[in-house]
């Protein structure tokens, strides 16, 4: 069982991101590596539950964040918040409002852009 703010190993790999608010819309997880996470938290106009590492950063976003949304690389989609950090990855920020989201389209322009990546719609 996971610590405050901690993450719950799950049989067969993999880290399970644990559930701090309720999600009503499911939750999946978009994780960047560590060294561009500041820089990605500072330029989003909100950000709900974000996870981080030693290497990688994990946002918290509804689940089907990926329809038709092709998430460029580095770049990880976590279906179910399951991530795949061997290291247990802790709460770092902890949203003002109700909801655990992110709001995935901002969060994907930002992250095209600190990748320099086109934005591609499916």
């Amino acid at each position: 069982m996971p610590g405050p703010g901690g993450s719950a190993a799950r049989p067969g790999g993999g880290v399970l991101l644990p559930q701090v608010r309720p999600a009503a819309l499911g939750r999946d997880a978009v994780g960047v590596p560590a060294v561009h996470g500041f820089r990605l938290l500072s330029r989003l106009p909100r950000s709900g539950c974000v996870f981080a590492s030693a290497d990688w950063w994990w946002w918290i976003v509804p689940a089907g964040s990926d329809h038709d949304l092709p998430w460029p690389r580095p770049v990880r989609y976590a279906p179910g918040a399951v991530v795949p950090d061997a290291d247990r990855p802790r709460l770092i920020n902890f949203p003002e409002g109700a909801t655990p989201y992110t709001p995935p389209i901002p969060l994907y322009l930002v992250v095209c852009q600190l990748t320099g990546t086109a934005p591609a719609w499916a």
